[in-house]
């Protein structure tokens, strides 16, 4: 059945006419290159503060990011049917924020990149399991392939599999049950709307973790936290306003540019150097991705066209 995305009564709803793939996909190129800098940013600050306090501030500092938008908009941005969904979105992207950012403090940038690209593949597991979609034989297929590239990553038995390597995964399972959550909201809501409830729900969700390692920052810190927060929160409007312009198909492929960004800051900043599995094993994961994504616009397209 084709998606029907209506307006609502306030003007923040988005229509289908208002879709612009070239632009989504140049939306989400972007997006990349925040979230690596992001990721890289936060590896520099780990080393005087643990990871769950950073998160914290990512999310009190992102709220920065949308408060022209109250003044411009007042209490429109708030004006929502779906606010448990809003609440679940949000408990999703805190599991998915504090595993991942105690990832990058403990392996490579690139590795973490590397199997952050699993979401889809569980994505596509969780949409079987959970809204009962049919899984076809290519898609188990595809899903298998997706997981040899985890084990590519990964080479267990050749190398030990540690904490962070399990956070990423982890990460990946709760971020996607946010993206299931993002597109079904994104019928209905803006962009604007989805982000807002986003960055003042995990606040509060995310400072009991913090409260529990917490030191204060230095001011020099409070400033390295500021710029991850602002850049975390515009990365976040960029990907999200991407995925309203265009089927996943085409924009979540630009998502892999994330890896040779991070391998590319994580080389300059930290001295670290990928080896040729965390490609390798990045790039099939990727290759699986994109073809469930591509299955997925090919089952939709008759009910579209039709």
């Amino acid at each position: 059945m084709a998606r029907v995305q209506t307006t609502q009564s306030e003007g923040v709803g988005r229509s289908a006419a208002s879709a612009d793939p070239l632009r989504g996909v140049a939306l989400m190129f972007a997006s990349t290159v925040l979230f690596a800098a992001m990721h890289t940013m936060i590896r520099h600050v780990s080393d005087e503060l643990h990871a769950f306090e950073i998160a914290f501030f990512r999310t009190l500092f992102g709220l920065i990011f949308v408060l022209p938008w109250f003044l411009r908009l007042g209490l429109q941005p708030l004006r929502t049917r779906h606010l448990p969904m809003h609440v679940l979105r949000a408990l999703f992207n805190v599991v998915a924020m504090l595993a991942f950012f105690y990832a990058l403090t403990q392996i490579p940038l690139a590795e973490v990149t590397a199997l952050g690209f699993t979401a889809p593949i569980f994505a596509a597991l969780l949409a079987g399991l959970i809204l009962h979609e049919h899984v076809h034989a290519r898609r188990w297929i595809a899903i298998g392939t997706g997981f040899l590239g985890v084990v590519l990553v990964l080479r267990p038995g050749f190398e030990a599999i540690g904490i962070g390597q399990l956070m990423v995964l982890v990460s990946s399972v709760a971020w996607a049950c946010a993206l299931m959550t993002i597109k079904r909201l994104g019928e209905t809501d803006s962009s604007i709307t989805i982000i807002t409830y986003m960055s003042l729900l995990m606040i509060p969700l995310s400072f009991g973790p913090a409260a529990m390692v917490w030191q204060w920052p230095s001011l020099e810190l409070l400033a390295w936290l500021m710029v991850i927060g602002l850049i975390g929160g515009a990365g976040q409007w960029l990907m999200t306003e991407a995925l309203m312009h265009g089927d996943a198909s085409m924009i979540m492929p630009v998502d892999f540019c994330k890896l040779p960004w991070t391998a590319l800051f994580g080389y300059l900043a930290f001295s670290q150097v990928p080896d040729l599995f965390t490609f390798l094993g990045g790039a099939v994961i990727f290759a699986s991705t994109t073809y469930l994504a591509l299955r997925e616009r090919a089952a939709r397209r008759p009910a579209v066209e039709g």
